[in-house]
């Protein structure tokens, strides 16, 4: 296993000797509605994370969790809690920053808010851009989406049934199956609202009352395994792609 935080140094630099790709997982800690754990972001993206320590090579080693993400948009419900959007972006930087200084230049951010999205694409482009390291986000959700719309009847968004699925798989003590209709009779079809054109849709209060978007009460556990499994191989082959490419070729062509 090569959990970064749980080495002593001396273990940690054979570790990262011999690592090609650092995972780094990122997430949230704020409302999902009356029926799901405030971690549900940040413990998707960790579970999805850790799944790399089973790889034999030992050519990934996976970083500490960031459980605090670009979340001001749930600021009404209890328990949320949020950074702004260049504070994460400037500390997922120097995080990823300081390990291409110990020679792992590649990396994936496994991301399991949506949120986070804009920061870390201009993380990544910052990264690259300067060749500090190429890390390209990757969010769990849109590589397990074709499985979701086989599995769920939802547009979906936020403590739908998706998301419900999948931490009622991982973590069981974590959801509250009794509150799952409360959180979708409460709930917005989709997220946002538009007038004309127009979003005015700012906070999720905006559109949902009980923080949901989507359809929860088709979740299931036997659901969430099967997003699971199917995220993990993708993130695995993720991995073996960055693993095979070549530093020289992650760069921007003709960038000096």
């Amino acid at each position: 296993m090569t959990l970064l935080a749980e080495q002593t140094t001396s273990e940690a630099a054979d570790a990262l000797e011999s690592a090609e790709v650092a995972v780094l997982p990122t997430g949230s800690t704020e409302q999902h509605g009356p029926a799901l754990a405030l971690g549900m972001d940040h413990l998707a993206a960790e579970a999805f994370a850790r799944t790399a320590v089973d790889r034999e090579d030992g050519d990934a080693v996976v970083l500490p969790t960031i459980p605090v993400g670009v979340s001001e948009h749930h600021r009404q419900f209890d328990g949320t809690l949020y950074v702004s959007d260049r504070t994460f972006e400037r500390y997922v930087t120097e995080t990823l920053s300081s390990v291409a200084e110990h020679g792992v230049r590649k990396a994936v951010v496994v991301n399991g808010h949506g949120g986070n999205s804009a920061a870390l694409g201009r993380t990544a482009r910052t990264l690259r851009n300067e060749r500090t390291a190429f890390a390209p986000p990757w969010n769990w959700w849109d590589a397990v989406d074709d499985l979701a719309d086989d599995l769920f009847d939802e547009e979906g968004g936020h403590a739908d049934a998706m998301e419900s699925s999948l931490l009622w798989h991982l973590h069981e003590e974590l959801v509250d199956p009794g509150e799952l209709e409360a959180a979708e009779n409460g709930a917005s079809e989709s997220w946002g609202k538009s007038v004309d054109g127009a979003n005015v849709g700012f906070d999720t209060l905006d559109f949902s009352e009980s923080g949901a978007v989507g359809r929860p009460t088709q979740a299931d556990p036997d659901a969430g395994r099967e997003l699971f499994v199917t995220g993990r191989d993708r993130l695995s082959a993720l991995i073996d792609w960055l693993v095979e490419r070549p530093l020289e070729d992650c760069w921007p062509r003709g960038h000096k």
